[in-house]
């Protein structure tokens, strides 16, 4: 073993045990790829080319979507459009089984095509929701669960930050593709939720006690529809090349903001309070794409993704069999490991073995990234799990086997998204965003 391939061990198996001791993950990638740097470079070089890699990992335009993406979600969730787009759910699951628990899974794959993070619908929509359904004499770990098992569609569902991060670290990848390909994943990850929300609801005798007349239907409707044409404008914008998604980013923060105001929700003397939000919460994600920058240059100078690529090739050579033995691996990583970090490190690693076979980067992303989204709702580490059993005031221990079910069916689509490329690639080729 050459003494490059020993410094990139070396570095990787510093990353785990610290990640296991409990230290934060900038810290343990950033350790961890110091250490490995000292032992192929003079200090002196090290400490410079961790500068410029820092710098020119962050360096980068796109980036600017994710502040922005994350001040308009912001924005929303205290603006009253969450309100509204529950009240547009409901319309469209009220008369289902458990239909206070469908209207939370559709409201969050709503609120995802607006403010695009798994934990921001978790607490908006499980906010609104959780009450209702508890008055409705909804079991708690029946509607927690819900309302956890379908927040990540709106880290699959455009705009999506985690989508963003993927694009910036596979290089010359489109946003745009990329956006309309998490769709049909995102809409059968909700679909298959509200089916399983369903069953279990029949189980446990819940049905809908209050139906929505037409005329109330139509009011509901015409509240909802400035809310909704966020996500034409924004999406649509992008997905015409009328902007790029940090443009469109842009519009999405003055669009809630005037909206807010026009509903009497948002006050600018509030906007300091919501900039400082926005500005902790990027600072955490832009920190950690800079520190994973040193990781990927020092990844590739002693070829770990080409060792690993042969290691994998070394068991088996089948396409079916490479991604799922990937599948299976990204899942466990994501029970410890966040979305961000996992995609800056093992995207380096991954996306050229696959595209070894013919498979497309888009195509890859969406995978990469539907498998972390379940990471997000699994403990030990899932933001999205701790975020809807704090906002539904229970704990993990008492959700958990109700998440079951969900996890399953989620599996089960997650397959199909790997293997059946039209799940991902259909709405891109249709609108010729790729070849």
């Amino acid at each position: 073993m050459s003494q490059a391939v020993l410094c990139g061990l070396i570095m990787l198996v510093l990353v785990v045990l610290l990640l296991l001791i409990g230290a934060p993950v900038c810290i343990s990638i950033g350790l961890a790829s110091a250490a490995a740097m000292l032992m192929f470079t003079a200090p002196e070089k090290a400490l410079l080319v961790s500068a410029q890699k820092i710098f020119y990992g962050t360096n980068s335009f796109s980036l600017l979507a994710i502040s922005f993406f994350i001040l308009a979600g912001i924005l929303m969730n205290n603006g009253g459009i969450a309100r509204k787009l529950v009240n547009c759910a409901s319309l469209i699951a009220g008369r289902l089984p458990g239909s206070l628990a469908q209207t939370n899974i559709v409201a969050n794959m709503l609120f995802g095509c607006v403010s695009g993070s798994g934990s921001a619908a978790a607490a908006a929509i499980g906010g609104i929701m959780g009450p209702l359904e508890e008055e409705e004499g909804y079991d708690i770990s029946y509607y927690a669960a819900v309302n956890i098992a379908s927040a990540p569609t709106g880290m699959l569902i455009p705009p999506s930050n985690t989508l963003i991060v993927y694009a910036t670290v596979a290089g010359t990848v489109s946003i745009s593709a990329l956006f309309m390909a998490g769709y049909i994943p995102g809409i059968l990850w909700g679909l298959g939720n509200m089916i399983v929300a369903g069953v279990m609801a029949k189980k446990l005798g819940y049905v809908s006690k209050r139906k929505i007349g037409v005329k109330e239907g139509v009011q509901v409707l015409l509240d909802a529809i400035p809310c909704l044409m966020m996500i034409v404008v924004v999406i649509g914008g992008i997905m015409w090349g009328i902007f790029t998604a940090t443009e469109g980013s842009a519009i999405a923060v003055v669009y809630s903001l005037v909206l807010g105001m026009i509903y009497k929700n948002i006050k600018l003397s509030a906007l300091p309070k919501y900039l400082l939000e926005a500005a902790n919460m990027t600072s955490i994600i832009i920190l950690m794409i800079g520190i994973s920058s040193i990781m990927s240059y020092v990844m590739a100078y002693t070829g770990i993704p080409e060792l690993i690529a042969n290691g994998l090739m070394g068991i088996t050579d089948n396409p079916i069999a490479i991604l799922l033995i990937m599948n299976v691996f990204l899942l466990i990583l994501g029970t410890f490991m966040d979305p961000t970090p996992a995609i800056l490190i093992f995207t380096p690693i991954f996306l050229p073995i696959c595209q070894s076979f013919g498979m497309s980067a888009i195509h890859f992303g969406v995978m990469i990234t539907f498998n972390l989204c379940i990471g997000a709702i699994t403990p030990p580490v899932g933001t999205v799990m701790f975020t809807g059993c704090r906002v539904a005031n229970t704990t993990i221990e008492v959700v958990f086997k109700r998440l079951l079910p969900f996890f399953g069916v989620t599996a089960l689509v997650l397959l199909i998204v790997t293997y059946i490329e039209p799940a991902t690639m259909l709405i891109p080729r249709l609108l010729g965003l790729v070849s």
